[in-house]
């Protein structure tokens, strides 16, 4: 380590990545300094994967009770406390940011600085009027919403993913623009809670980049839980009326307008990359503003690295997480160490879930694989039935001529948990009839995994409950 610089390492931002990075510097026993302009913890605490999961927890829990799928248990649910709901919320966000970030400084021996960051020559950071430099830099300021260009949009009020989980009341209605995972889950919690949610995606159907399969049959549980989904549609204008606010479509269905009392953007997060003055450090960004960075997460300048969000990798927190433990070692011990992403999980957290891992069909096939793959049902599934809640598809994808696993994708409750088994047949190269073999506990949802593999060789629909 050096020592005749302040601190072996300068992280800009406080999330995440942030974190992980500080931990394992300190680990290797490295000085280590954080700047952060706003809330210590980044997105996922305070306005990302804690509160919005939390939220929908609550929305869930009311859809339940509305729902009454068990005969002979009587349920009910009343209005929704918006104002109490959130203020519990908040209670789990303060105490987690708290415990896993701003005790974990302490702990751990680093400082948070709170203040306006940008890089200037040297390179070194600036700080409020401060000159702070380091051995090493990390990048790691994570993304913020991004608003597209809509014409009237700057004439309303809209919300995006972060002030929705804000609001005091439930709106009467709400039109929801894009139908990737925060579109999707934004909107089935505020339907859940009440509203009237209408959800828009300009792709041809909602979850545009998962299985089809899984994709309509999200979009029929949507539809049958009150949610109008409007797929293939461009946003053309939005404007204020007294009845609230339009939106105005084309579709090949030609052109409609959509009225509601509040409109929420889902269209994405873009990486945060502004007033961070990379320009005078020699550090390049890309189309979207993401920081380049190579195998090892170095930037264009070797002193400066970046991980999380920032870099234009897939926006989730265990991504961040790793980025910032690569990043520490690869910066502070030389250690060349790269990330191997093709086992790495993604979840929707709707209800049901949607969890997969590993190539869809179209990404196997254009990769250049003779494909195979089954779909299966979860009528076929016992634990759906007994729960009484068969909404679920899985689908496995394989290489034809060995039978080994290319991708997992499951639609049904507790997908994120099940999919884990998925990542460890893609992460030890499983065939498919290795899956359809292995140990699973019955009157589980992880059992249409092992279900939809033995689909590979027989009729499922021929077995007994528990055949193995």
């Amino acid at each position: 380590m050096t020592t005749n610089i302040p601190f072996d390492l300068a992280i800009v931002g406080s999330g995440s990545a942030a974190f992980a990075c500080a931990i394992e510097a300190r680990r290797l026993g490295a000085s280590v300094v954080m700047i952060e302009r706003d809330t210590t913890g980044g997105t996922c605490v305070n306005v990302g994967c804690v509160p919005s999961k939390a939220l929908l927890a609550a929305a869930d829990a009311r859809f339940g009770a509305v729902a009454q799928s068990f005969p002979g248990v009587d349920t009910s649910a009343g209005p929704v406390d918006a104002a109490a709901l959130v203020a519990g919320k908040d209670e789990i966000v303060d105490a987690l940011r708290e415990e896993k970030y701003e005790g974990l400084a302490d702990h751990y021996g680093f400082s948070i600085v709170q203040g306006n960051a940008h890089f200037v020559e040297g390179p070194a950071l600036e700080v409020d009027g401060r000159r702070v430099e380091a051995s090493h830099y990390v990048i790691a300021t994570g993304a913020s919403a991004w608003v597209p260009m809509i014409s009237g949009l700057d004439e309303v009020e809209y919300l995006t993913s972060s002030t929705a989980m804000e609001l005091s009341k439930v709106p009467t209605s709400l039109i929801v623009i894009g139908a990737n995972a925060v579109g999707l889950e934004q909107a089935q919690l505020f339907a859940r809670l009440g509203a009237e949610v209408t959800i828009v995606e300009a792709q041809a159907r909602v979850a545009p980049f998962e299985e089809p399969e899984l994709s309509d049959a999200l979009a029929a549980i949507f539809t049958g839980e009150g949610i109008a989904v409007r797929t293939a549609a461009s946003v053309e204008t939005v404007r204020s009326s007294k009845s609230g606010i339009v939106v105005s479509l084309e579709s090949p269905w030609g052109r409609e307008e959509l009225v509601a009392e509040s409109l929420l953007l889902a269209t994405g997060r873009r990486p945060a990359t502004a007033d961070l003055g990379l320009q005078s450090v020699a550090v390049n960004l890309g189309a979207t503003g993401e920081v380049l960075v190579d195998d090892e997460l170095r930037t264009s300048n070797p002193r400066i690295f970046a991980a999380g969000d920032v870099t234009g990798y897939p926006q989730f927190v265990y991504v961040a997480g790793r980025h910032g433990t690569t990043v520490a070692a690869n910066a502070l011990a030389d250690a060349h160490v790269r990330i191997d992403y093709s086992s790495m999980p993604r979840v929707v957290f709707t209800s049901p879930a949607l969890a997969s891992v590993g190539l869809t069909q179209e990404q196997a096939e254009s990769a250049g694989f003779d494909v195979e793959s089954r779909t299966l049902t979860y009528d076929n599934v016992p634990r759906a039935i007994v729960s009484r809640d068969t909404r679920g598809v899985a689908k496995i994808v394989a290489e034809k001529l060995t039978g080994r696993v290319l991708g997992v994708h499951l639609l049904s409750a507790g997908a994120g948990d099940a999919i884990l088994a998925a990542v460890y047949a893609l992460d030890e190269n499983f065939s498919v009839d290795r899956l359809a073999n292995s140990w699973t506990p019955y009157l589980t949802n992880a059992e249409a995994i092992k279900l939809a593999a033995q689909s590979f060789t027989r009729d499922v629909t021929e077995l007994s409950c528990c055949a193995s």
